[in-house]
C-alpha cells in the first residue's frame, strides 16, 4: 500500500478561478524519499499542505497508509524554511513544547528528556539552553528537523527547509537528512528548487509545472551516495539536464 496516495485532486484559493493544482494524482511508496521540484507558483508548497491537512482539496482527496486526510493529524510531521521557533524558549524548550502537545500523557520531565535526546541526534547536544535568537540559521532548522522527529510517525515534510542557508550549512544539513532517512526509512517529501540537491537526495523526482505534475524521474543510484560523484557522472548530468530543460520550457531560468 502507498504511503501516500493522491487522486484526481483539485485545490483553488479563494478569488482565484484558475486552480493551483488540477486533477492532480500521485503516489508515493512507504519509506520512498520524493523530491518535488518546478517553477514558482505551480503549487508545490500547497501540495504540502494538503498533504499535511493544514489546507483541504475542492476536489479528489489525498490519502496516507489508506486513510482519507480531513485534517492536521499526527504522524504528519512537516518542517517550513523558516523553522517557526518560539523565540521566548529555548532549544530543547521548543522540541519539549511540542512533544507535549502532541502527547499530552507526557510528563514535562519526560519531554525534556526525549527533546535533548533528539537535539543530540542533530548535533546539537551543547545548545540545549540556548534560545532562537542566539542560533545561525543552519542550527535553527537542525532545530526544526529535530522537532520534527520526536513526533513520531512515519511521515516527513520539508518545505524548502534548507533554501534560505548558505552553502555549507546546506550541505551539512542535506547529509544530516540523508543519514537520518537511511535510519529511520521515514516516507519524506521535499519541495526544492535546488536541482542539485533533489537528485542528491531522491529515490523519485517529481517535476511540478502550472497546474500540476508534468512528470517523475527515478532516481536509480545506490546508496550511500557521494555527492560529487553523482553530480558528475553521466548519469547524474543527464538528469540534471533534463530538469534544467524543464525549468526553461516553463520560463524560468536555473
Amino acid at each position: 500500500m502507498p504511503a501516500i496516495d493522491i487522486q484526481n485532486l483539485t485545490f483553488r484559493y479563494p478569488g482565484d478561478s484558475r486552480p493551483v493544482l488540477d486533477h492532480l494524482s500521485l503516489t508515493v511508496e512507504d519509506g520512498a524519499f520524493l523530491s518535488v521540484i518546478g517553477p514558482s507558483g505551480c503549487g508545490k508548497s500547497t501540495l504540502l499542505r494538503l498533504i499535511s491537512g493544514l489546507s483541504l482539496p475542492d476536489g479528489g482527496c489525498v490519502t496516507i497508509g489508506g486513510q482519507p486526510v480531513t485534517g492536521p493529524g499526527p504522524g504528519r510531521a512537516i518542517v517550513f524554511q523558516q523553522g517557526g521557533l518560539f523565540p521566548w524558549l529555548t532549544v530543547r524548550g521548543n522540541v519539549a513544547f511540542a512533544l507535549r502537545k502532541a502527547d499530552a500523557s507526557l510528563t514535562r520531565q519526560q519531554a525534556n528528556d526525549r527533546a535533548a535526546a533528539a537535539l543530540v541526534r542533530v548535533g546539537l547536544g551543547d545548545d540545549l539552553h540556548r534560545y532562537p535568537g542566539e542560533l545561525s540559521g543552519g542550527m535553527a532548522q537542525r532545530v526544526a528537523i529535530a522537532r520534527a522527529l520526536t513526533m513520531g510517525g512515519d511521515l516527513l515534510l520539508l518545505d524548502e527547509p534548507f533554501g534560505a542557508l548558505d552553502p555549507k550549512n546546506r550541505q551539512a544539513l542535506q547529509q544530516l537528512l540523508l543519514d537520518l532517512w537511511e535510519s529511520e526509512r521515514k516516507t519524506v517529501v521535499l519541495v526544492t528548487h535546488d536541482i542539485d540537491e533533489a537528485i542528491i537526495l531522491s529515490d523519485r523526482i517529481a517535476f511540478f509545472r502550472p497546474g500540476g505534475l508534468r512528470l517523475t524521474l527515478p532516481v536509480d543510484f545506490p546508496r550511500p551516495r557521494v555527492p560529487a560523484a553523482l553530480l558528475t557522472s553521466a548519469a547524474g548530468c543527464a538528469i540534471r539536464k533534463r530538469l534544467i530543460g524543464l525549468f526553461y520550457e516553463y520560463g524560468e531560468a536555473v
